[in-house]
């Protein structure tokens, strides 16, 4: 935006004289500095700055404890007791840049990390009894903290014994099937077997039956791996991620969608918003043993064209180019693994691989630009027999955007693409897929919502300081000027609302969905920690800042904050009965609203929606999968609104089998839609089929949308669109 180079300038002079008070750095100058640099920008930039009281210190304390101890299993309340001396006197620490209160948080958790530890081995030492009444409540929201370290310890043990409970069920249940099945068998099949080879014949006709008490052991054993293996991730955890914690529970007081991120942490949302990275092309996970194992091998990229990674492989040694030194890594946290392997394209890293079968081998690999294209702009061809022929489909799973590389890919670029080869198949109609898109790029739907219509204004974005700006599509021409329809659901945000809304607006698209989308309408900026401060080489990096700088309101003047978009036409959905979105966030901005803009087009003027509303919801109401997805819906919310359950292994049993029978009523709701035909375009077919990760890719695509309802009740709402003058009016016929 035109004010952005103002922006960084401000933060620069805001932060360099907070800076010159700290002519040498040891850690806590560093950390000292850190704060006062977020405060100071926040205070500058973000769209609704806040007084650094008493009050802020409240919501700083409530949240970080929120974060670090949300489900109170740690902390007692002689604990949190010695804790709230420190609520009122946070702002104070914060604008001296000292850390007491964190720091005593800190040892607090470590202490009962440790405690706790000794808590859960003893207890998951002994076997349980699961005839009694006991019920344990797991949202810790209704929970109070333990007064002390024996009513804390009655809690894990109450803990301990669900988790063992689950497990104990499940174990039950899996021995009770396989022991049907096998009397399920005919007896002429174990004869054939038999004379096939009696010896296996007897193994597969003898099933190990376990006594309750023995499946028992077993799951004990398996809860005991599995917090072993949890306290041994979280004992590695280093002062800079409690710091990092602490640090955006400041910054969430603010608002939720305003964070601190580690340097790691940006690198990975970047890669995220750009699905591009420079590596290997493997996906690394850290063991439970400390090691850095190799979990998924992207298909094309430089491990995978070597065929010398395979998933499975643990990496021991790492050195960089043709004689860098070796480097032990065992033990290392994973992102600074990760660190040590992606690097630039064209270099080189040398890995000591322990392979799957246990040998040991060196591999060099030539690192490259890797590509994550699933994440991309996709379409196809639908036709249901009878209702639609030939309707074009963009599915869009987020406004990515590479804004670090100049011909990276940019959402609006490849949805232009995707239009043209549509349009080259001549369809009838399209239909935008913006279903669980959580947004993005603010330039790339400005661009993006001016392909349906010839030029005028798309959003209005405001900052603190200034009126309301009014981005606009400035491009006369029309990409696209057929019938069209976006789909959203309540995971549709940002800049999917803003697109959604634009053509809503316009009138030029019908939008088709669940009650509301997300509602999210504020814009975010990262801002460079290290560009803010010269100097200080010694503390960097410092990481970055992202700060909502802006609310956007529609051309109407009406804002999606909270709200959302309502479509036009909505369609049941699992969590209508639940409360999802912005609104579930306590630091969320309000709804407001600002005057609105002169906007039109006369391209395709959608008229008589609520004709089209009309019949769709007939439709609805006589479609047998959409009724169970609202009685569904009941179940879940029910479900969502139970807390507390039975430790009594009979009625634990019982209440499954009642939960599971009901479930079962709604699995695999969706089924192949009779008559709907699903084609890649005949364009893309030699990009799917150059390897076989991308071929199971597409499968999957093309198979989750010939059982999507949703799409089958678009494509009726396209025909009755397109049918003639009391679903539209082109205006270009007029």
């Amino acid at each position: 935006m035109k004010f952005r180079g103002f922006v960084l300038l401000a933060l620069s002079a805001v932060v360099f004289l907070v800076a010159a008070n700290y002519p040498k750095t040891d850690n806590a100058q560093k950390e000292a500095i850190l704060m006062q640099t977020i405060l100071a920008g926040l205070d500058q930039l973000h769209y609704s700055p806040q007084e650094i009281d008493d009050d802020f210190s409240n919501k700083v304390f409530d949240l970080y404890l929120e974060r670090i101890d949300g489900n109170k299993r740690w902390l007692t309340q002689a604990d949190i007791d010695k804790l709230s001396i420190y609520k009122n006197q946070l702002d104070n620490q914060a604008n001296a840049g000292t850390y007491e209160f964190l720091n005593i948080a800190q040892e607090s958790l470590s202490k009962s990390l440790d405690k706790t530890k000794v808590f859960y081995q003893e207890i998951l030492a002994q076997p349980f009894d699961f005839t009694g009444e006991e019920t344990i409540e797991l949202d810790g929201e209704k929970k109070e903290y333990a007064k002390n370290d024996a009513e804390l310890k009655t809690y894990w043990e109450k803990a301990m014994k669900y988790e063992v409970l689950t497990r104990l069920v499940n174990k039950i249940e899996a021995q009770k099937k396989a022991q049907e099945e096998e009397e399920e068998k005919e007896p002429e099949d174990k004869e054939t077997i038999l004379e096939l080879n009696e010896e296996k014949a007897k193994e597969d006709k003898e099933i190990t039956i376990k006594t309750v008490a023995e499946l028992e052991v077993e799951s004990r054993e398996a809860v005991l791996k599995l917090f072993n293996d949890w306290y041994h991730r979280m004992e590695k955890r280093q002062r800079k991620d409690y710091l990092s914690d602490y640090l955006n529970a400041f910054t969430t007081v603010f608002d939720p969608h305003t964070n601190y991120f580690l340097p790691a942490d940006k690198e990975n949302f970047d890669i995220g918003m750009s699905g591009r990275l420079e590596g290997i092309g493997a996906r690394l996970q850290e063991t439970p043993t400390d090691e850095t194992k190799v979990v998924m091998v992207v298909a094309g990229g430089p491990a995978y064209r070597g065929k010398v990674l395979e998933v499975g492989d643990i990496f021991l040694k790492v050195a960089q180019g043709d004689d860098g030194d070796w480097v032990d890594i065992g033990g290392w946290d994973i992102n600074d693994v990760v660190a040590k392997i992606r690097g630039k394209k064209g270099t080189k890293v040398r890995l000591t691989v322990k392979k799957v079968d246990g040998s040991i081998i060196e591999t060099t690999i030539i690192r490259e630009e890797i590509i994550m294209d699933e994440g991309y702009a996709k379409s196809a061809t639908l036709d249901l027999e009878g209702i639609g022929d030939n309707i074009g489909y963009i599915k869009l799973p987020r406004f990515y955007a590479d804004f670090n590389k100049r011909d990276g890919h940019q959402c609006a670029v490849d949805v232009g693409i995707e239009l043209e080869k549509l349009k080259a198949q001549k369809v009838n109609g399209i239909i935008l897929d913006l279903r669980n898109n959580g947004g993005g790029s603010l330039r790339d739907v400005v661009d993006m919502s001016g392909f349906f219509i010839e030029e005028g204004p798309i959003v209005q974005v405001k900052s603190r300081r200034a009126n309301p700006e009014v981005l606009n599509d400035r491009d006369p021409s029309v990409q696209y000027d057929g019938p069209l329809i976006v789909m959203v659901n309540s995971f549709s945000a940002s800049a999917s609302e803003i697109l959604a809304a634009a053509l809503q607006d316009y009138g030029r698209a019908v939008i088709v969905g669940s009650d509301a989308t997300f509602g999210k309408a504020t814009v975010q900026r990262f801002f460079d920690l290290d560009r803010a401060i010269r100097g200080y080489s010694d503390i960097k990096p410092l990481g970055e800042v992202k700060v909502t700088t802006q609310k956007f309101y529609r051309v109407t003047g009406n804002s999606n904050q909270l709200k959302g978009v309502i479509p036009d036409i909505t369609l049941p959905d699992n969590y209508d009965l639940i409360k999802t979105g912005e609104q579930e966030y306590e630091t969320a901005m309000k709804w407001t609203e600002i005057e609105p803009v002169t906007h039109k087009q006369g391209v395709f003027q959608v008229k008589n929606k609520a004709a089209l509303k009309t019949a769709s919801e007939g439709r609805v109401a006589n479609n047998e999968i959409f009724q169970k997805i609202k009685e569904n819906a009941k179940r879940l919310k029910n479900q969502r609104d139970r807390t507390s359950y039975s430790l009594n292994l009979e009625t634990f049993q019982a209440n499954k089998a009642a939960n599971k029978a009901e479930a079962k009523k709604y699995k695999n709701m969706m089924k192949e839609i009779e008559g709907l035909t699903v084609s890649n375009l005949s364009v893309d077919l030699a990009q799917i089929n150059s390897d076989s990760s991308k071929i199971g890719r597409n499968d999957e695509f093309i198979k989750a949308l010939k059982k999507d309802v949703y799409i089958e009740e678009t494509l009726h709402i396209m025909k009755d669109l397109v049918k003639g003058s009391t679903a539209f009016i082109d205006p270009r016929k007029n």
